[in-house]
């Protein structure tokens, strides 16, 4: 075999003689491998193993080398003074690291905490955890179940470790990030890129149920053998889910931003969330249209207009509209009562065009209902001729379709519908699932980010702040 001479830093020797040994064995393999496919996979085995043991050696000298292992150091300008050295574990993307550092105690401070050097210099999560595999681990947990994420990580050959593992870290890295969360998404406010081609911008909010974990309140008495020592029922509550949608001259998105809270999150502060957002980019992209999208829910179409109106005054006048397709399927239902069931559908559709294309439609269709003399008719135990009318009145001045429609601006609001689903219901309305306010709130932030395609700026505004400049005292 040629022989090449190379220059190793001192302290690498381990890494360079694992890495020869991992070129023998291809080496070994290219050979015997020739018409033997069972020698060809216990070679790229080989390889894959050897060139993890090779990264393992790298990162271990590389973290070595932030221990200063100095009588007195200087921690962010403070001075500690060092109390032993201890065995450490770090956990890296290819499995976890032992190592021996040293240990630091602020001076003047006889029983505080002690400092970990490697650990604040590097910026890890929890103990020990580096960030290059506590972010992953979060994200799989966004995704999905720590059995899957655990799952997934075996199966990509990355991330060794046990799904409680996954929970556990995913979850402080939630923490974290929700204990900074408006810092961050200031941030991430003012670095958002526009989509090429956006003329405008949709807002909404919605509800969505989710099953939470409460304590039962325990009866009175001596409990019964084998009671639960703390009871719990599952019960629903409604979370709120929100959306900033980037739309083209046709009203078609581009891109949209979604946003979560728990049941006892506040929903005033999710629609100041969306309107510092708008506030951010249309202060950046003049002319930008503004659309607030709901359902018919008063209190949350009144949240947004209040929240636009004092933190977005960059948004002159936005479009305020209830969702077309909510009305039509009143409508639809009222058409059956007006025309019959074979009839229906032509005379819905019969109402949909002007609706559409005619300004005042709405207001025209509500007079005809009226006309027919037919509010109270009952169809099915419901009276949808009343429903109908009733949500024309209540909303008829968000009911400016034509005039929306003239203007490229969207009329609908599926996106909120699609975040209800894609960041609520995906993830937690699964058989059997039941959350607690702290732990959902970690999960729905982490899965806004990873929806939002905001999860790489966010991970490093969050973490980059635990990083912390060590070196040794004069």
């Amino acid at each position: 075999m040629p022989k090449v001479t190379i220059e190793v830093p001192e302290g690498f020797e381990d890494s360079v003689k694992e890495l020869e040994e991992t070129l023998k064995c291809a080496h070994r393999g290219v050979g015997a491998s020739r018409g033997d496919l069972a020698a060809f996979d216990a070679a790229w085995q080989e390889v894959n193993a050897g060139a993890e043991r090779t990264e393992r050696l790298v990162k271990r000298r590389l973290l070595r080398g932030l221990d200063l292992d100095a009588a007195r150091v200087l921690i962010d300008g403070q001075p500690y003074v060092r109390v032993g050295r201890y065995a450490a574990t770090y956990k890296t993307r290819q499995g976890p690291l032992e190592i021996e550092r040293s240990l630091y105690r602020r001076v003047g401070e006889s029983n505080g905490p002690t400092v970990d050097t490697i650990s604040v210099q590097a910026g890890c999560v929890a103990d020990g955890w580096l960030p290059e595999a506590a972010v992953p681990m979060a994200y799989l947990l966004a995704l999905g179940t720590s059995r899957e994420a655990e799952a997934t990580a075996r199966q990509v050959g990355v991330l060794p470790y046990c799904r409680a593992s996954f929970e556990r870290v995913g979850h402080e890295v939630g923490a974290q990030y929700g204990g900074q969360r408006p810092r961050v998404e200031a941030a991430l406010a003012r670095k958002q890129r526009v989509p090429r081609g956006t003329r405008g911008v949709s807002v909404s909010m919605d509800r969505v149920a989710v099953p939470m974990e409460e304590p039962k309140k325990r009866p009175v008495g001596r409990p019964r053998k084998g009671a639960p020592t703390r009871p719990v029922d599952v019960v629903w509550r409604m979370t709120y889910a929100a959306c900033l949608t980037f739309h083209d001259a046709h009203g078609e998105a581009l891109g949209t931003l979604r946003y979560g809270r728990m049941p006892w999150g506040d929903a005033r502060e999710v629609a100041e969330r969306l309107a510092l957002d708008v506030q951010a980019l249309v202060s950046r992209r003049r002319g930008l249209s503004v659309v607030v999208l709901t359902d018919g829910a008063p209190e949350l179409h009144a949240l947004l207009d209040e929240a636009l109106a004092t933190h977005a005054p960059a948004a002159k006048k936005p479009v305020c509209l209830v969702d077309f397709w909510h009305l039509m399927e009143k409508l639809g239902s009222a058409a059956r009562v007006v025309a019959g069931e074979e009839e229906a559908s032509a005379l819905r559709e019969k109402w949909k065009l002007p609706l559409l294309n005619t300004p005042g439609a709405a207001w025209t269709i509500a007079m005809a209902l009226h006309a027919s003399g037919k509010r109270h008719a009952v169809l099915r135990d419901g009276k949808p001729m009343h429903e109908a009318l009733t949500y024309l009145e209540n909303h008829g001045e968000r009911m400016h379709y034509a005039e929306a429609r003239a203007r490229g601006l969207p009329i609908g609001s599926g996106n909120v519908e699609a975040t209800c689903k894609s960041l609520v219901t995906l993830r937690m309305k699964r058989p059997g699932a039941r959350w607690k306010e702290a732990s959902g709130k970690h999960i729905l932030d982490l899965r806004a980010l990873v929806l939002s395609e905001r999860w790489d700026a966010a991970m490093h505004l969050t973490l980059a702040p635990q990083r912390v400049e060590v070196r040794r005292a004069a």
